[in-house]
Formats: C-alpha cells, sequence, structure tokens
C-alpha cells in the first residue's frame, strides 16, 4: 500500500470513528428517503404546508420526502424527535413559530433549545390566525367580544391547538393588549380544538385560515377577524383585529419552516433550501397555498436563524407581559 494511500484510508476512518461526516457525503446527498416530521395532528397548517412541498421536494431531490406526524405538548415532541436526530439531512422538521418561538417562553423545561439544536434551512410560508366563534355567542366583532368579556369576566373560554402554540398566544396578546379576562382550553392540535368551538364546547378560537375557511365558507363558525397587519385576499369582508378593535399594534402571522438537526453539514442545508424554495414558490403551489390564504415566504438559512431568535424573543415579552407562568 503506498503511504498517500494509507494516510488517506486511515484518515476516513478516524472521521467515521468521529462520526464527521465525509467532504463527499453532501455531493452525494441525499442517496435515501428522507423524512419530514410534523409535531402536529394532520389537518393543521404545518401538516397541509408540509404534504403540499413534499413531493416536489422528492422530484429535486431525487429521493422520496415523507411527511411524519409526531403530535403533542404543542409540537414540543416532533421537535424533541427532530432536535436528538442524526444531522444527516435525512430526518427534519416543518416546524412553526409555536414549536420554535413560543414554546421557549412557555415551557420551564423544555427538552430542546430551539437557537442551538437546530440548523434553520429555510421559512416557508405564513398565515394569519382568525378569530372565530360558534354563532351561538353574541359577538360579531371585536369590539363586541371586548364588551362582553369585560362584562362577564373569567365566563368565556377560548380553545386553542394546545400550549404555547399561536392561537394560544394570539388571544393572550389580545388579552394583555385590552385588560379582558377569558379562559384559555388547550387540546392536541387544530383541529379537535376547531371541532370544540363547532360543537359550541367552546365559544371561539384563533385557528389558522386554512384550517377555519371550510366552516366559514359553511356557516358553521363565524369570522370575527384576521391577526395579520392587513385583510386576507379571500376574506377580504373580514377585517384585522388591528382595525376592528382599534389595536393599531396588533399584528401575529404564523409562519412555518423547516428546521435539520445541528451540525448537519452546510452544503447539506444549502442543498435542502434550495429545494424547499424550488418547492414553496412553483407556480402551482403558490397557488394552492394562495387558495387556502397561505403566502410563501422563503428566505435563507442565515435569515431565518435570525427570524427565529428575533420570534423568541418578542413571545418571551409576550409571555411576561401576560404573568404565564412556564409549565
Amino acid at each position: 500500500m503506498k503511504p498517500i494511500t494509507s494516510f488517506i484510508n486511515i484518515a476516513l476512518a478516524i472521521g467515521i470513528a468521529l462520526g464527521i461526516p465525509a467532504a463527499a457525503s453532501a455531493d452525494q446527498y441525499p442517496s435515501r428517503t428522507i423524512h419530514l416530521v410534523v409535531g402536529f395532528p394532520p389537518g393543521g397548517i404545518n401538516d397541509i404546508v408540509a404534504r403540499m412541498i413534499a413531493p416536489k421536494m422528492s422530484d429535486t431531490l431525487g429521493q422520496t420526502v415523507i411527511v411524519e406526524n409526531r403530535p403533542g405538548a404543542g409540537g414540543t415532541i416532533g421537535a424533541e424527535h427532530v432536535a436528538r436526530s442524526e444531522p444527516d439531512g435525512y430526518t427534519l422538521m416543518l416546524g412553526s413559530v409555536s414549536n420554535l418561538a413560543m414554546a421557549s417562553a412557555l415551557y420551564k423545561s423544555l427538552p430542546y433549545d430551539s437557537t442551538k439544536d437546530f440548523a434553520p434551512v429555510a421559512l416557508v410560508a405564513a398565515s394569519p390566525n382568525i378569530m372565530v366563534v360558534n354563532p351561538a355567542l353574541p359577538v360579531r366583532s371585536v369590539k363586541d367580544l371586548i364588551k362582553l368579556a369585560k362584562e362577564k369576566p373569567g365566563t368565556i373560554n377560548y380553545a386553542s391547538a394546545g400550549i404555547a402554540t399561536s392561537n394560544h398566544l394570539t388571544v393572550e396578546l389580545l388579552k394583555v393588549m385590552t385588560g379582558i379576562d377569558i379562559v384559555h382550553v388547550p387540546f392536541k392540535g387544530d383541529t379537535p380544538a376547531v371541532t370544540a368551538v363547532l360543537a359550541n364546547q367552546v365559544p371561539m378560537m384563533f385557528p389558522t385560515l386554512p384550517v377555519a375557511l371550510p366552516y366559514i365558507k359553511s356557516g358553521k363558525l363565524r369570522a370575527i377577524a384576521v391577526s395579520s397587519a392587513k385583510r386576507s385576499a379571500l376574506l377580504p369582508d373580514v377585517p384585522t383585529v388591528a382595525e376592528s378593535g382599534d389595536l393599531p399594534k396588533f399584528a401575529v402571522s404564523v409562519w412555518v419552516g423547516v428546521v435539520a438537526p445541528a451540525k448537519t453539514p452546510q452544503p447539506i442545508i444549502h442543498k435542502l433550501n434550495g429545494a424547499i424554495r424550488e418547492a414553496a414558490e412553483a407556480p402551482d403551489k403558490r397557488a394552492k397555498l394562495a387558495n387556502l390564504g397561505v403566502e410563501p415566504a422563503t428566505d435563507t438559512p442565515a435569515e431565518f436563524a435570525s427570524y427565529i431568535a428575533e420570534e423568541t424573543k418578542q413571545w418571551s415579552n409576550v409571555a411576561r407581559s401576560a404573568h404565564i407562568t412556564p409549565n
């Protein structure tokens, strides 16, 4: 064996033993199925967007991308699974503002650090939450809700997809800004929470627009206001919370994005970023997302990392202002 060949073989052996990815691994990636984990049940915005981009990602990368639901604890069970996975690009998460930013504010012993245990890949899309009520509740505007809540403090319940989810903290922000007292009833996902509102077991909620839209159109839920800074093109007659409640600074966007385990090689991260952006920005996908009230919002890994840090800080401030004790 020639000395230089022997040296290369020894170096490769040491790299494998220490778990250091070989430089060629990024060139060969992917060589098998990729799992895209969603920390929520089927039917929510995370699941909808993941299943929409996965086929196009598969086409671009040349390997199957499987969507895997691991629901529970406001999306943190799925997030912990991904944080503990091998940093090889084969286990990813379509995370959201809930488990990548809000959870840090509301869980005292979160089993992962959203700013240290993940390698941000790409922001994918954003959508508003929308305040809906069961038609039995005598509320037709944000002002109506505020008035009723102040007349009967502690008697109105609101549903959410779980503690530290976007529909939980959207209402907590509303409470901070208006001083109303309404009671949180958490469920295990958007779908069961909306089901409870449909049955009038809980009278109101701030679900994501894609989840609520069919029930709004059928008249089973009454749309009151969208959480975003501007109205939705799908519901142009539904005002924003800011304009309908005299709350000019109120604006909440529900975003979703892909992350990988920390220490995933940068060449793999950039290859994934390209595939995700191509999937989200494809004309047919943009149209399908738009029909659900969701807008593509892609960016670079570095930009997404900064955005997660900013959102984590903002929602931690909201949690403190609302005097929410971490669980």
